[in-house]
């Protein structure tokens, strides 16, 4: 072999051996791919009773969560919460037919799936890759809310929007803060009873349609979470 293919033969050489730690850098990201922890925090009623306020008529509210990180960048997240929630027609700019009023108090189990996006890489390995103990980020999915109720139980789906941020305190434990609006589909969640002649389902005497009269509920949640689980197929 000449000096000219060897030359040829060791910038290839050098070239593959690059490659190959830019590749175990990109598909390791995390060291730990899964955490898991508890929520919380406090929940809150949008509907018929409180239409503007997101922070009014707050409740506790916490549960399990679980996630599972794609990569710096995309994690996958499943929750199992538990909150109550409450409203009152009372002391609001809504006026009823003859003057109405109407109240609820009622608890709510939603088992959600979001995925979520973090705007800066986050992780406290890998510096050279200019990665970030902290980072907002922001999230959707899907998800379903089961409340309870006076003989009329609440079942259907939500769709969550909500934004945060996540701080590694330390290798493998998470610190989170996460404020969500949860869109409902149906118009029955300030309603857990039948017995009332007045019902905040219907307040109007107006039956809902796709995009009016339907309930939400807002949470705010802090999170703590451990991190397990190695990555199969690392390069380190």
């Amino acid at each position: 072999m000449n000096l000219a293919s060897k030359i040829i033969t060791g910038k290839i050489t050098v070239f593959l051996i690059i490659l190959y730690f830019t590749h175990c850098a990109t598909v390791v990201a995390q060291e730990y791919r899964y955490e898991i922890g508890g929520m919380a925090g406090m929940s809150m009623y949008m509907g018929d009773a409180n239409q503007s306020s997101l922070l009014k008529g707050w409740n506790p509210a916490g549960g399990l969560v679980f996630r599972n990180n794609l990569n710096f960048r995309w994690a996958l997240k499943a929750d199992l919460l538990i909150g109550k929630v409450t409203g009152s027609s009372k002391n609001t700019e809504n006026v009823f037919l003859n003057h109405r009023e109407g109240s609820f108090s009622r608890t709510f189990f939603e088992l959600g799936g979001h995925i979520e996006f973090n705007f800066l890489p986050y992780s406290d390995k890998f510096p050279y890759l200019n990665t970030s103990k902290i980072s907002p980020y922001i999230f959707t999915g899907l998800g379903v809310t089961v409340a309870p109720g006076d003989g009329r139980t609440f079942l259907g789906l939500n769709l969550p929007l909500g934004a945060g941020v996540k701080y590694k305190l330390k290798n493998r434990l998470n610190l989170g803060l996460e404020v969500a609006v949860h869109k409902l589909f149906r118009d029955s969640f300030d309603t857990p009873s039948y017995s009332s002649d007045f019902g905040l389902d219907t307040p109007y005497r107006v039956e809902s349609g796709l995009f009016k009269n339907k309930d939400w509920y807002n949470t705010v949640l802090i999170s703590l979470t451990w991190e397990f689980g190695l990555r199969d197929g690392r390069c380190m």
